[in-house]
């Protein structure tokens, strides 16, 4: 599967170059739409150097989250994110184009500063937000760009780097319970803080370099709950995990009797059309 292999000297993340496996992509539609009828397809991202041929998303008029632009690759359709197609600091640190914070960031993740800077409260104080920045990791993009394509749509020159389910409580439930199957500790999902992006970017990135990669489950974010339908969260997961999940697809809890109950939910649900 497609992984990073490290850093160069530059500072920047490396990997093998590993071309999709069509095979692989068709045969997990078919059990996508097996085990769970009617959700919708995770969608991809890798970083390239390659824009192949795909459109750029264009720059925004004014703050936007880039979560929001993601219904169109929900859609079905391409596209290519670069810093220029960013107007929020906070998605241009987390994809890696920007290293630095932006001007009083301990003030706006917390209670604000009087006269200059709105406070989002999502921490109690500044020095929560500094430690927090402190503990951070870094993931330089370089001179790459972020290629999102909807799974149905990958080629064989495609090399997806994470995969991204957006999805409500009984396909969430399914994801998570396929990203434990094949292991004994606990935590084969994690759930950080951080912005909407961050969840189905970064730390999935960041899952991908580790030896035994985990799925992140996100979308918690309160600034980013707009760009998202009503009780949709997102699972991201590293495609060196992805790839294991497919293969233990039709050994696991999804051909029971137990599973079969939770597809009728899925059936049953209200499809949600991406924003």
């Amino acid at each position: 599967m497609p992984g990073w292999d490290g850093w160069t000297s530059s500072g920047e993340l490396s990997r093998g170059v590993i071309h999709m496996d069509i095979s692989l992509r068709d045969r997990f539609i078919g059990l996508w739409q097996e085990y769970f009828p009617g959700a919708e397809l995770p969608v991809t991202f890798e970083l390239t150097e390659d824009d192949r041929g795909v459109e750029r998303a264009p720059a925004p008029n004014g703050w936007r989250c880039m979560v929001c632009d993601l219904a169109r690759v929900r859609r079905g359709k391409s596209l290519v994110f670069t810093q220029e197609s960013l107007s929020c600091s906070g998605a241009k640190y987390y994809m890696g184009f920007v290293k630095g914070r932006a001007p009083d960031f301990r003030y706006f993740l917390s209670c604000g500063k009087p006269g200059s800077v709105r406070g989002e409260r999502y921490k109690k104080n500044p020095e929560i937000v500094d430690e927090l920045v402190q503990k951070g990791t870094f993931l330089p993009a370089g001179s790459r760009h972020y290629l999102f394509s909807r799974w149905d749509n990958l080629n064989p020159d495609d090399n997806p780097d994470v995969v991204i389910f957006f999805a409500r409580a009984e396909v969430i439930a399914g994801l998570f319970t396929l990203a434990n199957f094949d292991r004994a500790e606990p935590h084969g999902v994690i759930c950080p803080f951080g912005s909407g992006c961050s969840s189905i970017i970064h730390y999935p990135l960041h899952e991908g370099m580790a030896e035994c990669p985990r799925a992140v489950l996100g979308m918690f974010d309160p600034s980013a709950r707009p760009c998202v339908p009503v009780d949709m969260l997102t699972m991201a997961i590293p495609m060196r995990l992805f790839g294991q999940i497919v293969e233990s697809m039709e050994e696991s809890f999804l051909i029971t009797d137990t599973w079969e109950k939770v597809k009728k939910r899925i059936e049953m649900s209200e499809p949600r059309n991406p924003r």
